[in-house]
């Protein structure tokens, strides 16, 4: 519901903006190690954004990212007016507990990014504002006090006016680039559009209607980032990179010399023929499509409706083409989606593996996030473990029942996936075939990271065969939290754990959509975004 207006204030205030990163506040040496060399620089737009928006305002601001690196609370000053906390819904617990530490002292809590997107409801309980889209008159009323504590308040609809590069440089200097010697994984995120032509079940922008950014607004950035930062890698946060191909290209060709390497995240449907000339061209270091299923989601692959063998043939020459023009490669599977069943999809990822040893997998388990058809299709199921703390959806933990394996069956599978991807033998290999001493060292930096999602899809594996309340738990046959998740959600909060009840590691289920699905087009013509040229001095923010 939006939130009721109420009185206005116009002091200075002072204000803290704070994404979480990390889902542990109890760090060992090797995930601090990782937060400090690779996690920080997963920092997104949205939070920049606010932070140059409030600036803009003419507030005091303090913006921060945990990574793992202190306690959080320790990383914004004391006696805020209000702060911003940005997370994903497996950082969530943090976030919870932040909240109530913020609350008690006073301060407005409001909270906005992914999860809160997903699970408002919850959100509420432990936030006075929860904010699904923000624009800077939105920010300006949370500020002048203009919404009642326990509202749900969001902008007609995703932001159309951002700050520039230049402006929110100050947050980025801060969250990625350092002030030193610029680490290895330093990068820029950027934006060229918003929003995705295609209507994935599990995706939260399957009805966020598609948004270019001009390509002149675009240029105009790549321009300063060439000129202030040469060599530093641009990272675009686009949901699909290059919908609209031709001009997105056309704005980075227009930056003169090399432009700045750059990572993206694109259907394979897009990069072909012509466009993967351009893509070297323009010195695209990274691409990450998404495969997903072997069995659905093909139309993103552009195979059409093949599936099973057919499109692993189809993909992988694919990749083979576009490994030609594209130094580093990476594929997104989806493994335990209601159209996988038996050995087959395994057998063709650890085919494709094989086959193509020079694109990094990275294999998720299916999750029903709130605000998608895949969670109302799971809730109106039964399929959902609604005692699972939100804290655990991510891999590898199941947070449903599937359709066509049983845990016990589907953990055997996940560890041989993870044990093919992930192995010593297949990993030097890959990492010796990386061309950058950059992305060598992030790779070997992935391959560590991977081999711990090993060791606990393991843990979890031997947990169903030893512990039966644990293995009823995911079966579906008891709603009873098992232990081993109290416990391990307990230790990642660690000293905050106290500020968590168990009524508040419940999850309160959002209810499922009421809206008609928007029909979307991928044909359909771009929605130009109106964005203020660049040109703020260099004390500013950033967007997702």
């Amino acid at each position: 519901m939006p939130g009721t207006r109420t009185g206005i204030h116009l002091k200075r205030l002072k204000i803290g903006v704070f994404e979480l990163l990390s889902d542990s506040v109890s760090q060992t040496r090797g995930r601090r190690f990782y937060g400090r060399r690779f996690r920080r620089h997963y920092a997104s737009i949205m939070p920049q954004v606010i932070s140059a928006w409030c600036r803009r305002l003419g507030h005091d601001v303090t913006y921060a990212t945990y990574y793992g690196q202190s306690d959080p609370r320790g990383l914004l000053p004391q006696d805020l007016d209000v702060v911003f906390v940005s997370t994903y819904t497996h950082a969530s617990a943090a976030a919870y507990a932040l909240g109530k530490l913020f609350r008690r002292e006073g301060t407005l809590a409001v909270i906005g990014g992914p999860h809160a997107r997903s699970y408002p409801t919850d959100c509420l309980r432990f936030f006075d504002l929860v904010v699904r889209h923000c624009d800077e008159a939105l920010i300006d009323d949370i500020l002048r006090g203009r919404f009642e504590k326990g509202s749900f308040v969001s902008a007609e609809k995703p932001p159309t006016d951002m700050p520039s590069v230049e402006e929110r440089l100050p947050e980025i200097i801060h969250s990625s680039l350092g002030t030193g010697r610029r680490p290895m994984a330093a990068n820029v995120p950027l934006l060229s559009s918003i929003g995705c032509p295609y209507t994935c079940n599990f995706c939260l922008d399957w009805n966020s209607p598609y948004a270019s950014i001009p390509p002149e607004r675009l240029a105009e950035d790549l321009r300063f980032i060439a000129r202030r930062l040469p060599g530093v890698y641009v990272s675009y946060h686009d949901p699909n990179f290059g919908v609209n191909f031709d001009e997105t290209l056309a704005a980075i060709e227009s930056v003169p010399g090399r432009p700045n390497p750059y990572f993206m995240e694109s259907s394979l449907s897009i990069l072909k023929g012509p466009r993967l000339r351009r893509l070297r061209d323009t010195n695209c270091h990274f691409v990450a499509p998404g495969l997903e299923s072997w069995g659905d989601y093909s139309n993103k692959a552009g195979v059409g409706r093949r599936t099973g063998r057919e499109k692993l043939d189809r993909v992988v020459a694919h990749f083979e083409e576009l490994h030609e023009h594209v130094p580093n490669l990476q594929a997104n599977f989806i493994f335990g989606t209601d159209v996988d069943a038996g050995d087959e999809p395994i057998e063709l990822t650890v085919e494709f593996i094989r086959r193509a040893p020079y694109v990094w997998p990275v294999v998720n388990i299916p999750v029903p996030f709130g605000g998608t058809p895949l969670y109302d299709e799971q809730l109106a199921a039964g399929r959902i473990l609604e005692r699972m703390p939100f804290s655990f959806y991510y891999m590898p933990y199941l947070v449903t029942t599937l359709k066509n394996y049983s845990p016990v069956e589907y953990y055997d599978r996940m560890v041989r996936l993870y044990e093919a991807s992930y192995a010593w033998s297949t990993m030097v290999g890959r990492v010796n075939g990386t061309p950058t001493a950059k992305m060598k060292f992030m790779n070997i930096l992935r391959t560590f990271g991977g081999q711990g999602v090993l060791r606990q899809l393991r843990v979890v594996r031997q947990r169903l065969a030893e512990d039966a309340e644990f293995l009823a738990f995911h079966e579906g046959r008891t709603r009873a939290l098992p232990a081993f998740y109290r416990h391990l959600h307990a230790q990642r909060l660690g000293r905050y754990a106290s500020l968590l009840s168990e009524a508040d590691i419940t999850p309160e289920m959002e209810p499922p959509m009421t809206a008609a699905p928007r029909p979307k087009l991928a044909s359909a013509p771009p929605i130009q975004i109106a964005l203020p040229a660049a040109g703020w001095a260099a004390a500013s923010a950033e967007a997702t």
